[in-house]
């Protein structure tokens, strides 16, 4: 098949529409190669192809066996049977090479029709943001929900993106950007570049391999993994992938000799530094989770809490609500202090949003922050994190790291957060995304991808390292001191 072509709603629309047989097809095709332009000629052929492949997969309810594979609803017909490949909410996998009609098993899809555009999957995916619509297909409703879905009104999940378009570039130019030198240290270990994987719940829910795909993916890269308390593989099966730097995230628990046991097992398993989540005394409102009734298959628990009794007749590691509802409401400042007194690890602080708090964590001791909204899953209406990024990087002055996440699907993205003053990203949904749609290799494409992009934003904008990076680079469109 030749190559793959995008189009706009409308013409898709009218594409797509034609007679059973392509019959129509070869008029179409012979008014336009009358221009006899051979390459145009070969690209018109191409596209003819394709159209009556799609239309024979829709036709032949191709598309009616993804969806009962994936348990997504069908997809919009119009009035004649057809799919609707123009509707703004349809998304649509199609097989277009190898396909064997005579069979049943569904192949992997290898093009995807996503909000009346063709493009094309696997290699010829260019941005993290194409493994999100890949991922919502794949996944089950409730999966996928859980991962996408913020709190309420979901005004803080928006604006954690539409934040960075607030921020506009100032590139340098006529200087020496042969070499883009993006390694950098962080509490002290040397990562290949300023871009590491925060911690994301449950993993195992977006592809079998879960953490421990992505740590491996992780370690390829030389950057930084965190685990999640609330992770399907254990400490020990994460560190048996083989070595890397690997955070371990905590929430704090009612139950202090809990906490240090499980600050025990990932000091152990060769974890270099302890995340504590401080922005979640009590759970967010996600109500795409309470309309679904989330819940986790009984063959996914949470592997760390295995075997540990709360008290009540489950065990932990077989309830998320149950293990939810024993994280202490009571976390302060105090509990900071004696977390440092079972552990000789590092601490970072996750949840900061205030300057206020930032002078506080400095003259806690911890050894840095990370400005964060929990993905925009616990309070609405807060303001993104890289919106309050500059406020509380002057408030640190340079005493303690910084670090940031919640919104970054860009190479550019990770720039301006560094030129605002971080010590580097953290990066979830993306992550998570590409696990689904494609395991451990979509990862490593991931971090691939970001990692690209931000060396030839640092060339562009005349930052031959990240030390070259500063404030000066870029302007902001939204007040520094909220």
């Amino acid at each position: 098949m030749g190559p793959c072509f995008v189009e706009g709603k409308e013409q898709l629309k009218k594409r797509a529409v034609g007679s059973v047989d392509g019959t129509q097809e070869p008029a179409r095709r012979e008014k336009v190669c009358q221009k006899g332009n051979p390459q145009l000629q070969r690209k018109v052929h191409a596209f003819s192809d394709m159209i009556k492949e799609l239309k024979y997969l829709l036709l032949r309810n191709w598309t009616e066996k993804i969806q009962k594979g994936t348990n997504q609803e069908q997809p919009i017909q119009n009035k004649d049977g057809d799919v609707d490949v123009s509707s703004s909410n349809d998304i649509v996998l199609f097989q277009t090479k190898d396909v064997d009609h005579k069979k049943s098993s569904i192949q992997r899809p290898n093009l995807i029709v996503m909000r009346g555009k063709i493009i094309k999957m696997e290699n010829q995916i260019t941005n993290v943001n194409e493994y999100e619509a890949i991922a919502k297909q794949k996944l089950p409703k409730m999966v996928y929900d859980f991962y996408a879905s913020g709190a309420e009104d979901q005004w803080t999940l928006k604006e954690n993106r539409d934040a960075f378009s607030r921020i506009l570039f100032r590139p340098r130019i006529l200087i020496d950007v042969s070499k883009v030198d993006m390694t950098t240290r962080i509490l002290g270990f040397k990562i290949s570049m300023p871009i590491m994987i925060a911690p994301t719940g449950m993993q195992k829910l977006a592809h079998p391999q879960g953490e421990c795909a992505i740590a491996r993916a992780a370690s390829a890269a030389n950057t930084i993994m965190t685990l999640s308390t609330m992770s399907n593989y254990s400490f020990e099966e994460v560190a048996s992938t083989g070595p890397g730097i690997r955070f371990f995230q905590l929430y704090m628990f009612k139950d202090r000799n809990l906490v240090t046991q499980l600050v025990r097992r990932a000091e152990r398993a060769g974890f270099k530094a302890v995340v504590l989540t401080a922005d979640r005394p009590f759970i967010g409102r996600r109500e795409a989770d309470i309309k679904n009734g989330f819940r986790l298959p009984p063959n996914v628990t949470l592997k760390n809490f295995e075997g540990l009794d709360f008290g009540e007749k489950n065990k932990a590691g077989s309830s998320v609500s149950q293990t939810r509802r024993h994280i202490d409401p009571s976390l302060n400042w105090k509990d900071v202090k004696w977390l440092q007194t079972i552990t000789s690890l590092p601490i970072v602080v996750k949840g900061v949003l205030t300057a206020e708090d930032a002078r506080i964590a400095v003259q806690a001791g911890v050894a840095g922050i990370i400005v964060s909204n929990h993905g925009a899953r616990q309070l609405d209406y807060v303001p993104a994190p890289i919106m309050v990024l500059e406020e509380i990087v002057k408030a640190v002055e340079g005493r303690i790291g910084v670090f940031v996440d919640g919104g970054i699907r860009r190479g550019t993205d990770v720039y301006k957060a560094l030129a605002l003053g971080a010590s580097s990203v953290f990066i979830g949904r993306a992550v998570v995304f590409s696990l689904a749609a494609e395991g451990e290799g979509g990862v490593r494409k991931v971090l691939k991808m970001l990692r690209d992009e931000l060396q030839l934003t640092m060339a562009l904008c005349g930052s031959p390292s990240l030390k070259h990076i500063s404030r000066h680079h870029i302007f902001t469109r939204f007040p520094s001191n909220l």
